[in-house]
């Protein structure tokens, strides 16, 4: 019996043993495919191909060098509301600016800080908002320059050793009190910023480096479809530019009553209530306006993007593809009129359409 119960011992380690060393033969023991390649593997970035087309978002604080007629378009608004008459003063002084020369201008002329005070006093019925609004635009306006975005595509095609590259800027992304929107430059008959023949690299670790390469902007245009387009609806969303906000805004009835009952109150005659308001709606007008000329004079030279980029490539389905463009950062320079400046924070991301 002892016999029997150490060979049933030995049996049983020998048996145990050829499992274990079955076991240890398998590479593919708890993978079935083989090959390790699942989500989230450990492949070899240099087995990633990043021939294809990327959507791409960049986005700039742009803030500290965009060209100086960009703090005269806020200042443009500020301007209506810095003086202890405003905003019923800017009014008249629109009213003024778009007059012809007469008696009832000069007669305004002569006393205009009596008739600002006049409106003052009677703004709740004039332009209860206006104040406001003209705050809010003048520092919504800085604040599409600190979060301005450029909508691209990157094409890579390969090259000796290396791709070649050409990036296409097709519209903006704007940022505002956490409201965001994007707008292709189609849409506003602009045409595609592109530059080609840009070299692009893709070392071993999965760094994508993106060569130099310059994007000259319409600015000018870019903010004045900003300003209609994001501002004002978020202000009004009835209104589609300037002249529409400021007919909403500004009760020219009311201002046209005031102003002939404040003339006549101090001359005798005051024109008639009509003729200022129709003097109101035309003031209002030729405000619109100079401020649109102000934002369209930024385009007497291209805002000029000239940008090296550094980023991770990301294969995400491990197909040997890079799919995704993680942690970029853009460096380089931002130039208006010829004057380069070194570009402030620029950041961006991407992925394969």
């Amino acid at each position: 019996m002892k016999s029997v119960k150490n060979l049933s011992i030995i049996l049983a380690l020998a048996l145990g043993a050829t499992g274990a060393i079955g076991c240890a033969a398998d590479p593919n023991h708890g993978d079935d495919d083989g090959g390790g390649g699942g989500p989230g593997s450990d492949d070899a970035p240099s087995s990633m191909d990043a021939s294809g087309k990327y959507q791409v978002q960049s986005t700039f604080d742009i803030a500290a060098n965009a060209p100086g007629t960009v703090g005269e378009v806020s200042r443009a608004f500020i301007e209506a509301t810095d003086g202890p008459a405003d905003p019923t003063e800017w009014i008249l002084d629109q009213i003024i600016a778009k007059m012809s020369s007469g008696t009832l201008k000069n007669l305004l002329v002569s006393v205009k800080p009596f008739v600002a005070g006049y409106l003052n006093d009677r703004l709740l019925q004039i332009a209860p908002d206006f104040l406001t609004t003209m705050v809010t635009l003048g520092n919504d306006f800085g604040e599409m320059a600190r979060n301005f975005g450029l909508n691209e595509t990157l094409e890579l095609a390969p090259a000796a050793q290396a791709y070649n590259g050409k990036v296409e800027a097709i519209g903006v992304h704007f940022k505002v009190d956490n409201v965001q929107q994007d707008i292709l430059f189609a849409d506003h008959q602009i045409a595609a910023v592109t530059a080609e023949n840009v070299g692009v690299g893709l070392d071993l670790t999965g760094k994508l480096d993106i060569g130099e390469h310059k994007l000259p902007l319409a600015y000018g245009k870019v903010l004045r479809i900003g300003l209609d387009e994001v501002l004002i609806p978020m202000i009004d969303p009835s209104a589609t530019d300037l002249n529409t906000l400021f007919a909403h805004q500004v009760d020219c009835q009311a201002v046209g009553s005031a102003i002939n009952d404040a003339l006549t109150q101090q001359f005798g005659y005051g024109g008639g209530a009509s003729f200022w308001q129709s003097a109101c709606v035309g003031g209002l007008q030729f405000g619109a306006s100079a401020i649109y000329g102000k934002i369209a004079s930024i385009d007497a030279s291209a805002l000029e993007f000239g940008l090296t980029g550094v980023a991770k490539g990301v294969d995400t389905n491990s197909d040997k593809k890079m799919d995704k463009i993680q942690t970029g950062t853009w460096s380089g320079t931002l130039s208006y009129g010829g004057t380069p400046a070194p570009l402030a924070a620029a950041t961006f991301i991407g992925s394969r359409m």
